[in-house]
């Protein structure tokens, strides 16, 4: 004879024996195709701001008399610059998660050790920029400081600059390793065109050298546009394309 207790037993083992895993699902692929994009977009401007119109501008790692003096006169570029620094960090801490849930579907355990690699790179270069903020208050003046004389003030600024300067250059390694993975990932996809990951792994894989600091490349700015071609690329296809939905839901394993 069956009790009513065993019956409920029972149909909650049938129940449970009926559930499926779910698919990773995504409710708008190409949306947040599209959304990487922009924010990938927002960081490569970012950064290219920072650097190239606020660091190479008033910065001179072999001067630092005329890199305080910078500093002084243009107070309100330089905090302008750091403001960018960190909403480019912003940007693309947010990259990697979108473009982790793009992924994932392909493999995740290799788009989750591309993603906590890219997010340890983001925290070292994050962490770096307190370096380069840091010698305007060593240059403006506080008490603590009064036992320095100028010369060892400017000193001691620059050498925070360097400090973050190589920071900034370790996170790179960080996401060369992260975007070998991610390019990797993109080749075996089938919704991205396959050129975009093997454009990817080649222009990741130099950002590797920054595991060895002392190592210098005489061909470094060759790798620096290839980068940023293939990020180019890469972000032109994210916005304007996004993702071939069909083949990702295929991926995915939601056939809706």
């Amino acid at each position: 004879m069956t009790t009513p207790l065993a019956s409920t037993h029972h149909l909650h083992d049938q129940a449970a024996g009926e559930v499926q895993p779910r698919p990773a699902t995504c409710a708008n692929p190409r949306l947040t195709a599209r959304l990487t994009g922009i924010l990938f977009l927002l960081t490569i401007l970012g950064g290219i701001f920072a650097q190239a119109f606020v660091s190479n501008r008033l910065i001179s790692f072999s001067d630092a008399s005329l890199t305080a003096n910078n500093i002084l006169a243009n107070r309100a570029l330089f905090e302008a610059g750091f403001t960018v620094y960190l909403i480019e960090m912003a940007c693309a801490v947010a990259s990697v998660a979108l473009f982790y849930r793009l992924v994932r579907v392909v493999n995740t355990d290799i788009a989750l050790a591309a993603a906590f690699l890219a997010l340890t790179g983001n925290v070292i270069k994050t962490l770096s920029r307190v370096f380069f903020i840091a010698p305007l208050f060593v240059l403006t003046g506080t008490k603590a400081l009064n036992a320095f004389n100028p010369d060892q003030l400017r000193a001691l600024a620059l050498l925070l600059l360097k400090i973050n300067d190589r920071g900034a250059g370790l996170a790179l390694a960080f996401f060369g390793v992260s975007g070998v993975l991610n390019g990797y990932l993109l080749f075996r996809s089938g919704f991205f065109p396959r050129i975009l990951g093997i454009l990817a792994m080649i222009g990741s894989a130099g950002w590797l050298r920054f595991f060895i600091p002392s190592l210098r490349f005489p061909s470094f700015m060759f790798i620096v546009v290839f980068a940023l071609f293939s990020a180019a690329l890469q972000i032109f296809w994210l916005i304007v394309y996004g993702v071939d939905e069909v083949a990702w839901k295929k991926a995915s394993g939601d056939q809706r």
